[in-house]
């Protein structure tokens, strides 16, 4: 089982989208987010799935739902640490990790 680690970047960025859910939506949907990003970490844990490679060395990347993308590292093969939880509304240019 690999080790799941949340970077800084990764914890802000998820509390900020659970926040806007529970403003905007309502607490149902942001329960809902919470449940995929639980069952993608779950599903990195068992190692037995990476998902898609991007232009950044040793980063990919998991929709997490048509608005957010998980960026997470593969550190080796025990070991992956979540970067973003990147709004696909945003400008791409400014994403940094």
């Amino acid at each position: 089982m690999r080790h799941i680690k949340w970077n800084k970047l990764a914890r802000e960025d998820y509390y900020i989208n659970i926040d806007y859910l529970l403003e905007k939506w309502a607490e149902r949907e942001a329960q809902k987010f919470i449940d995929e990003v639980d069952e993608i970490i779950f599903i990195l844990s068992q190692g037995n799935i990476d998902f898609q490679e991007t232009d950044f060395p040793n980063i990919r990347r998991c929709v997490v739902r048509e608005q957010i993308t998980l960026f997470y590292k593969i550190i080796d093969r025990q070991h992956i640490e979540l970067m973003r939880f990147w709004n696909n509304f945003q400008d791409d240019k400014k994403l940094l990790f």
